[in-house]
């Protein structure tokens, strides 16, 4: 009697980490050139180069004495036709309904010219988007400026949130994911440091046929460059 024997073979994968060579840029985590909405010439600017401010800050005012006159005088009319609506809510039985609706129109109406004129006081006013420090400054009180041609004032960066923008060669597109780890110095300083990917792009670029990658990090000087290796999982 012939007995069958199976043979059973394990393949061990031996994977390797890889190193992959990456230069980078620092970049503000958040960046924005801000501008006035509005027509008009600046009256006020409340801050200059180098300042630090905070979400919803004023930042400028342009001239804006005659809107807020008529955001005061749309409020007035609101408050009054509000009053009137409210009477005649309370007199229902001696009020006919097209009388009702005459009162509902007119206090509706009132609210909507004034929150039409709150808006035009708005887009006088220049407000921070988010906390940070202001780098550029590019107009002073006494310039016109206009909405239409959205006039630069000026730009703010986030505090000490930062992006470093790596590039590395094509070929490695496979190999380097989110997560793994950047070692890397800033040029004219030897000190190491260490992030960690967080992002890829999906394009590569036309231009380098480089990979572009990001990497975040903290209280750098923003425009700095240098270098570093990436180690893949």
């Amino acid at each position: 009697m012939k007995k069958t024997v199976t043979l059973w073979m394990t393949a061990t994968v031996l994977m390797y980490a890889q190193e992959v060579y990456a230069t980078f840029e620092i970049h503000a985590a958040q960046s924005a050139t801000v501008a006035f909405s509005g027509n008009g010439i600046i009256e006020k600017l409340y801050v200059q180069i180098g300042d630090t401010v905070k979400k919803g800050q004023l930042l400028g005012e342009l001239i804006n004495d005659d809107i807020q006159a008529q955001v005061e005088m749309a409020s007035i009319a609101q408050k009054y036709a509000k009053r009137d609506y409210e009477r005649q809510k309370k007199v229902t039985n001696v009020t006919s309904e097209a009388q009702m609706d005459m009162f509902a129109y007119k206090y509706e109406n009132a609210s909507a010219k004034l929150r039409l004129e709150q808006s035009q006081l708005d887009k006088t006013k220049l407000k921070a988007p988010f906390d940070g420090t202001i780098t550029m400054k590019f107009v002073e009180k006494g310039d016109l400026v206009s909405g239409q041609m959205i006039t630069k004032a000026l730009t703010v960066q986030s505090l000490s949130d930062r992006r470093l923008i790596l590039s590395f060669d094509q070929k490695y597109h496979t190999q380097v994911k989110k997560g793994d780890a950047f070692v890397y110095k800033i040029d004219g300083d030897e000190t190491n440091r260490t992030g960690e990917i967080y992002k890829i792009y999906p394009a590569i670029d036309e231009k380098s046929r480089k990979i572009i990658a990001e990497v975040k990090a903290q209280d750098l000087p923003v425009g700095l460059f240098g270098d570093g290796i990436i180690t893949t999982k």
